[in-house]
């Protein structure tokens, strides 16, 4: 005799049957274009569409044009930092400076920025020296110059736009610029500094939790 199959097995079966009459190719193949592949669809035959004019990526609006340039609104040059800083900020800044500075400078220009790195000592063929912070006209130049130079690359110095933000370029610069004075101060200079560090007020930490 015949065994009859449960009425549930059937039913599974003519659900999976119909589930399968019913599906199409169409939701996976469907016209779309590769990346960079030619387009019919647009004038210059391009699939990639260039940025809406005016379009700014999410967090970069960047609008203190100084702070994100180097240059005042004239196009100038800035010859100070674009940041108010209190007397610790700004050390913290540069001693960040001098982090940055040994990381990515050095290999180059040298701990003193005196364009004596390892890269140039050891006969990396260039056509020109790294730069010697310490010339005349690096010492004259303005502080936005060293800032630009960080962010668009000189000479065979590539960008370093990708790889340091704004604001370490910004204490790297102002690290160059402790390391010139550091390299060309007088006697006179550094009493005055001692006069005015002794005329500071102390701030007491007794009782501080």
């Amino acid at each position: 005799m015949r065994q009859i199959k449960p009425a549930w097995k059937i039913a599974l079966g003519l659900g999976i049957l119909i589930a399968a009459a019913g599906c199409h190719t169409d939701m996976w193949v469907q016209p779309k274009t590769a990346p960079l592949e030619d387009s019919s669809f647009f004038a210059d035959k391009s699939s990639a569409r260039p940025l809406v004019p005016g379009t700014v990526a999410r967090g970069h609006l960047e609008e203190d044009t100084p702070f994100f340039t180097g240059r005042d609104d004239n196009g100038n040059l800035v010859t100070t930092l674009p940041m108010k800083l209190s007397a610790t900020q700004l050390k913290a800044l540069i001693l960040r400076g001098q982090e940055r500075f040994n990381i990515y400078c050095t290999p180059c220009h040298g701990r003193l920025g005196n364009g004596q790195g390892m890269i140039a000592k050891r006969g990396l063929a260039l056509r020109r020296p790294p730069a010697d912070f310490h010339t005349d006209r690096l010492r004259n130049m303005p502080i936005g110059h060293f800032y630009e130079v960080m962010t668009k690359g000189y000479g065979v110095m590539f960008s370093y736009a990708s790889r340091v933000e704004p604001e370490d370029r910004w204490a790297i610069a102002a690290y160059i610029r402790a390391l010139q004075l550091s390299q060309h101060t007088t006697a006179a200079d550094y009493a005055v500094a001692q006069q005015t560090s002794a005329q500071q007020p102390k701030t007491s930490t007794e009782g501080a939790e």
